[in-house]
């Protein structure tokens, strides 16, 4: 069998695209004990991966040039020599841009899908899903009757940190790119405010005009010119959730943050986090997802864009703002 693989050809210094990356086959080796060969089904495109290809992301190892590109996904087990794996289960791992890797055991988690579908587990209850529920529920802290404010609130992360707010009877605010994404924000995801950063020339007093008395919590998804517009309409004692930076991970140089003044006098708490550092507490985020899933709480719009030989160039479509809702690229046929 051969597996197909999606490589690192060279680091780009903007947007990343086809001509960064290199595809190629080789033969699946034998399985050692402990392992599993899959099938890769579902990979998901996460911003995270331009910082990944700069060669050091501050917090994980950089990809080496001719590395497969790394990617989590979810996959089904052809083979096994795993120990509580058998043929036919499916599992979320870390798969890579590749069509049949090798997966250790101990690194791989079997989908319980009583929780939810396979685009649940990529959705909902997938890794952005969690890192919107942490975000707000753990570092924003927020409390019911607050203005909430998320930037990038149409994407993976932004959909969930919205409906959160909505769930936990907040005014929520969303910041998005055009008019198709606002309006999935306030007609379907039912926002009590949109703001279209596309449209606006003053972005700062555009957040004041639906902000009314100011933001409670901020969950930042952007960086740049957007966290410092939100940062001047803070109310005191607001918090700030530092979750990404989409808008600086392809910018030439870096945007200088000019209104950090204003923390010191409102007692603002600004605070970046990974979702990785709540690993212990997957489960009590799952069931609670899961949960709102069923009551028909909560939803989220998968972009998803078929082959993995697609993969490459849906990276950069990420730092264009051509998705709107979790993108991810469909490998394989889900199984019956």
């Amino acid at each position: 069998m051969l597996n197909c693989r999606i490589t690192l050809k060279a680091r780009p210094t903007g947007i990343p695209g086809p001509e960064h990356f290199s595809q190629d086959t080789m033969a699946v080796p034998p399985l050692d004990a402990g392992e599993m060969l899959v099938e890769t089904m579902y990979i998901s495109i996460d911003p995270a991966m331009r910082s990944w290809i700069n060669g050091s992301s501050g917090y994980a190892r950089g990809v080496a040039i001719g590395d497969v590109m790394r990617a989590g996904g979810i996959a089904r087990v052809l083979r096994s020599q795993a120990e509580g794996f058998a043929v036919g289960d499916l599992v979320q791992g870390r798969t890579g841009w590749q069509s049949h890797p090798v997966l250790r055991g101990r690194d791989t988690q079997k989908l319980d899908l009583a929780l939810g579908s396979l685009e649940d587990w990529m959705g909902p209850l997938g890794t952005s899903a969690l890192t919107a529920y942490f975000g707000v529920r753990d570092i924003g802290a927020l409390k019911p009757g607050e203005t909430f404010l998320v930037s990038a609130a149409a994407g993976g992360v932004g959909q969930i940190a919205a409906q959160i707010g909505l769930i936990d009877a907040c005014r929520v605010i969303g910041i998005a790119g055009g008019s198709e994404k606002c309006r999935f924000l306030k007609q379907t995801l039912g926002l009590h405010g949109v703001i279209d950063y596309k449209a606006e020339t003053d972005l700062a007093t555009a957040i004041q005009r639906q902000c009314g008395n100011g933001i409670d919590v901020y969950f930042d998804n952007v960086g740049g010119p957007t966290l410092d517009a939100a940062l001047v309409n803070l109310r005191t004692d607001a918090r700030v959730v530092l979750c990404g930076r989409i808008s600086q991970a392809a910018a030439p140089e870096p945007y200088g943050i000019r209104n950090l003044g204003v923390l010191g006098g409102k007692r603002i708490t600004m605070r970046n986090f990974l979702v990785f550092d709540y690993h212990d507490r997957y489960p009590e985020a799952r069931a609670w997802l899961s949960a709102q899933i069923r009551g028909g709480r909560l939803m989220q719009q998968l972009h998803i864009v078929d082959g993995l030989e697609s993969a490459p160039r849906s990276l950069g479509m990420l730092f264009r703002g051509e998705n709107t809702g979790k993108l991810i690229i469909r490998a394989a046929v889900s199984p019956e």
